[in-house]
């Protein structure tokens, strides 16, 4: 619970992907979850992920673990049955949702969201609401293959022109087409958050 009362961003060494855990999916969109596994792990990036072994969560930790990364599977006992874990990485067994998802966010320095159903858009309406209260400052960024979360983005835009909602949210995430781009995104933002922590010190003692 520690990790929620820190603001400042740490250094990127693990990025915890939520997504849709049904083989039903696009192909191309296990296709791309295989290559952002992959991705992360020739960047030296571990892998989090909710440990089942079918859908994009699946794709994305054989990516990561065959291209010789390090995965982090988390996964609650009643769910084995169904999202069938990968036993060729670490795994966790825990004992509900809620223990799931605050253990991929205390082992997590960033997050991203790929395609995926109600279970992925629960775990991020959350995460952003962490990010509105000011519970944390880790990246957070969308693949969106064909504008896929483009229904969820115009949704929230619209609770912040009803004022229901600060402008500063729409600041919290970004969002990218192309899965070749999503590590290249989380570094970049990682340079950025240095350099304003860095900034920030600076001003204060001045």
């Amino acid at each position: 619970m520690s990790d929620l009362s820190s603001r400042t961003a740490a250094p990127l060494t693990s990025v915890c992907v939520y997504c849709g855990s049904s083989n039903a999916a696009d192909p191309a969109y296990m296709e791309a979850a295989y290559q952002i596994g992959a991705d992360f792990a020739k960047a030296g990036l571990k892998l989090v992920y909710g440990g089942g072994g079918v859908g994009l969560m699946g794709a994305a930790a054989r990516g990561a673990h065959e291209a010789g990364g390090k995965v982090l599977g988390i996964i609650p006992d009643f769910l084995r049955g169904r999202e069938q874990p990968f036993d060729d990485v670490e795994t966790v067994i825990v004992t509900s949702m809620h223990e799931r998802k605050m253990m991929m966010f205390e082992r997590s320095d960033a997050f991203v969201v790929l395609p995926g159903g109600i279970g992925t858009l629960e775990e991020i309406i959350e995460l952003l609401s962490w990010r509105r209260l000011d519970l944390h400052r880790k990246p957070i960024v969308f693949h969106s293959p064909g504008g896929f979360w483009e229904p969820l983005f115009a949704l929230l835009q619209h609770t912040i022109d009803r004022g229901l909602t600060p402008p500063a949210l729409a600041d919290a995430w970004r969002s990218v087409e192309d899965a070749a781009e999503i590590t290249p995104t989380l570094l970049a933002w990682e340079d950025e958050s240095v350099q304003t922590d860095v900034s920030e010190a600076v001003r204060l003692l001045t």
